[in-house]
């Protein structure tokens, strides 16, 4: 529409070109303003005029309705709708999210792509803006579990933002469970670099990382570690493995009574983590708890921090977490300075593309 309204006027051969000019003497019938070429000319004007206004604003119209629809459709979308939609053989991976950690989920993306595992994917939107981004170009792989909640910042660990965040893990992983599926749960601050599901050996509830430096030895036992000085375990919440077994669901239920009792306040900045443990340290005997391998799964404090521990497992890695850090550029940057951010040179590996 915009390309025909800035057209030059059409421009009439058959016009007098000079209209102040003297009465030709030519005894023929003089020209008449509106003979038949001029009307032709006008009539198709009325028929354009017509015809492609009304269509431009029926085209724009239809494009409004579909896109309303679109976003009422991924709002009214349920988790057991999108569970039953990406679930592979019975099992989930799982992140949660909110839009400014999207290049992270990106960078994640494209390192399970490589693994062949992206189409189990399931990204539970924190806000609405995650929810529409993701399933516009990946429909169906976002879901969103109200309340929605604030978009705007990337919230620091141990803010009132951050456990808001965190505090609803529990209750999601759950709500997977009770729906009969196995589900693997990562932040998005990791990196595959090789197929993890090889390493859920037997047919435990619920499998976990240790978030302690210190080496073990490659052949460590996989029983649920004994409580530092804080009295309890330090096992990472970022990367769990669940199956739909009463003893996963006990836990995941004694996980969300923990952090009821131990709410974020500005003296008491909770996390997720300690109530995590404390959930396993006190149901240890309820649940069948295995210990993934270090040398693994390795916490961001011992993979970049000992280089010695590094060189030694080469080749050993499957998921790095690049926690041990604070602040989302000081992540990235480190990413970058061990080639772990994919992002920048391999976008188009990611289900979701250049975002």
């Amino acid at each position: 529409m915009s390309a025909f309204l800035h057209q030059r006027p059409l421009h009439n051969p058959l016009a007098d070109p000079y209209p102040l000019s003297p009465p030709s003497s030519n005894p023929r019938k003089p020209f008449s303003t509106f003979g038949p070429a001029t009307l032709v000319v006008l009539l198709s004007l009325l028929i354009i005029l017509g015809v492609f206004f009304p269509w431009a604003s029926m085209q724009q119209g239809l494009f409004s309705v579909t896109n309303r629809s679109s976003l009422t459709k991924w709002r009214d979308y349920t988790l057991a709708q999108a569970a039953a939609f990406v679930a592979k053989n019975g099992t989930l991976i799982v992140c949660a999210v909110s839009e400014p950690y999207l290049p992270f989920l990106n960078n994640w993306l494209i390192s399970i792509t490589r693994q062949k595992h992206q189409d189990k994917v399931l990204v539970i939107a924190e806000d609405y803006a995650t929810l529409y981004k993701v399933n516009e170009r990946w429909p169906g792989h976002a879901v969103l579990i109200p309340p929605a909640l604030d978009a705007q910042s990337a919230h620091k660990f141990g803010s009132q933002g951050f456990f808001n965040f965190t505090s609803r893990r529990p209750r999601h992983l759950l709500n997977i469970l009770e729906l009969g599926y196995s589900v693997m749960y990562n932040d998005v601050d990791m990196v595959w670099l090789a197929d993890p599901f090889p390493y859920l050996v037997g047919n435990h509830d619920v499998y976990f990382t240790d978030d302690m430096t210190p080496v073990k030895p490659l052949n460590h036992s996989h029983d649920l570690p004994p409580p530092g000085k804080k009295g309890r375990t330090y096992i990472c919440s970022c990367m769990i493995f669940l199956r739909p077994t009463s003893g996963a669901k006990l836990i995941m239920k004694k996980w969300i009574e923990e952090m009821q009792e131990q709410p974020w306040s500005k003296t008491q900045k909770a996390n997720d983590q300690p109530a995590f443990n404390w959930a396993l340290d006190k149901n240890v005997a309820q649940a069948d708890l295995y210990l993934l391998p270090q040398a693994a799964f390795p916490t961001g404090g011992l993979y970049f921090k000992n280089k010695t521990w590094v060189k030694e497992t080469k080749g050993m890695h499957v998921i790095i977490h690049n926690n041990y850090i604070l602040g989302f550029e000081k992540k990235i940057k480190r990413f970058h300075d061990y080639s772990l951010w994919l992002v920048d040179d391999h976008a188009l590996e990611s289900p979701l593309g250049r975002i």
